[in-house]
């Protein structure tokens, strides 16, 4: 498995305060990220870039569901003065915070803020983890070989740097593993990415998953219990639902439900819950793969054993070894 590589996202509080109006740069990369809340949108609408070619996103809680978050996405060229229009727009009440993407060499022409705007609604839709406002979801414009290949890029590098700002609707779905090689159709799991298993026998479920860039991921194809049978306004009861609703869970024919893709949980216990129809402690009931010790236990001795690591190098480093 190849090493993830850093990377340097720049980060500006502009009046100095978290909630305030930040900007976000990479190296190398000609974007420029501008984002506020609404409540300071007199101040925001005041900043050089909104006179600009670009992208924007208005996103916020759902009214009608306070665990779904909302999110329009569109293009101008003259962003700030879209802005001031939608600000009047009742169907925008959801609306929380702003997100404004531009170009530093103000190089994205009109063309180029529709493709994107195409892509991204496309993307955003796939991801799932918001529900889109736009009324409709417009076809990406031809452009030339060479800009369309410059938009995919300036694509990838703002799905690096939205989720650090707090927008993850955006964000690639992780992957459980990426095969090392292939024995005919078998593909060989790489051993330094720990596989965690639950089986219930009250419930009859089976289920996998791996921890990935810091999300506990169920597998594709692991059991689920059919209904939620705990408190129904609980928050995973929500997210149990809304997996169905979106169709990565779905009915096996034998009275369970079975994952359709490999689906990001915040946490074990979150990933459980979902699984089993009601809360449950994910640190005792998942288990490492063919070992038998509970993720509990298991994340433990990690943790002893980088202590022990980080406290052995801190003594050869004062002793001069």
């Amino acid at each position: 498995m190849s090493k993830a590589i850093g990377r340097s996202v720049r980060l500006f509080l502009v009046d100095g305060t978290p909630t305030g109006v930040t900007t976000a740069e990479i190296m190398n990369w000609t974007g420029h990220v501008l984002t506020g809340s609404r409540t300071g949108l007199p101040a925001f609408l005041k900043r050089p870039e909104l006179d600009r070619t670009g992208i924007y996103f208005l996103f916020g809680a759902d009214p009608e569901d306070p665990e779904a978050r909302r999110l329009y996405i569109g293009e101008s060229d003259n962003v700030g003065k879209r802005l001031v229009q939608h600000s009047k727009d009742g169907s925008k009440d959801f609306w929380e915070r702003t997100c404004v993407v531009t170009s530093k060499d103000q190089n994205i022409t009109k063309a180029h803020a529709r493709y994107l705007e195409a892509r991204l609604i496309g993307i955003a839709n796939s991801v799932g983890n918001a529900v889109l406002t736009n009324g409709t979801t417009p076809l990406a414009l031809p452009l030339p070989e060479a800009d369309a290949s410059d938009m995919e890029y300036f694509i990838d590098q703002l799905r690096l740097v939205l989720p650090v700002l707090g927008f993850d609707f955006l964000r690639k779905s992780p992957k459980a593993f990426e095969p090392t090689a292939k024995i005919g159709a078998d593909e060989v799991e790489p051993q330094e990415v720990p596989r965690f298993d639950m089986h219930s026998q009250k419930h009859k479920v089976e289920a996998r998953a791996r921890e990935v860039d810091g999300e506990f991921v169920v597998l594709l194809g692991s059991m689920a219990v059919p209904n939620w049978t705990s408190t129904p306004d609980h928050s995973y009861a929500k997210r149990h639902a809304h997996l169905v609703e979106k169709g990565k869970l779905v009915p096996d024919g034998n009275g369970f439900l079975r994952f359709t893709e490999d689906v990001p949980f915040s946490s074990p216990s979150a990933a459980s819950a979902v699984i089993l129809g009601r809360p449950d402690n994910g640190r005792l009931s998942w288990r490492l793969s063919g070992k038998g010790v509970n993720y509990g236990d298991w994340q433990a001795q990690k943790v002893a054993e980088t202590a022990a690591l980080v406290l052995h190098d801190d003594a050869e480093y004062r002793s001069g070894g």
